[in-house]
């Protein structure tokens, strides 16, 4: 593994994890989140899980697999996002898989993740942008330290006609 935690671990993504991505990147339900519109075939899947490239400065993002250490389950992932190295920043997501909800699980990837980003690529600020419906997102980033900075209105589009606003959250390394 390759960042411990009490309860959970990160991981570099696996050949293995290509089936479980699968399902999980093709849920439609998902997709207002990931700006994604269509379906990933596991061919595309296996070529980004096998890519050798899976650098950060190479392709400006990075994928991590969350692990359970109890049950060794793989049950979400963190992402590394519009990594920018001249200005120090670095988008982050989060997905649990629902069934290993509300166990803390979330609080520690994204505590790890965080912790990554500031103390091994040494950026200046993480930033998240989470739907304003989505109370959940919203308390745990600020729980863990992520402040609001700004409101992006009627930013993601959930319907035909029917737009959400997203809150622009950062957390700044001192």
């Amino acid at each position: 593994m390759f960042i411990h935690g009490e309860q959970i671990a990160l991981r570099a993504m696996e050949p293995s994890d290509v089936e479980l991505l699968y399902n999980w990147e093709n849920r439609r339900e998902l997709w207002p989140v990931s700006y994604t519109q269509t379906p990933f075939s596991k061919a595309v899947l296996d070529e980004f899980v096998t890519d050798i490239h899976q650098d950060i400065y190479t392709n400006k993002q990075l994928r991590l697999m969350v692990v359970e250490l109890n049950s060794k389950s793989t049950i979400g992932t963190i992402d590394f996002f519009e990594f920018d190295p001249q200005h120090l920043r670095v988008g982050l997501g989060i997905f649990i898989h629902e069934h290993f909800r509300g166990k803390g699980h979330a609080a520690e990837a994204l505590s790890l993740s965080t912790n990554y980003a500031f103390e091994t690529l040494w950026l200046k600020q993480v930033f998240a942008q989470v739907s304003a419906a989505n109370a959940a997102s919203l308390a745990l980033f600020e729980k863990l330290g992520f402040e609001k900075s700004g409101l992006k209105k009627d930013w993601n589009r959930v319907g035909l006609n029917q737009y959400e606003d997203v809150w622009f959250l950062q957390k700044v390394n001192d």
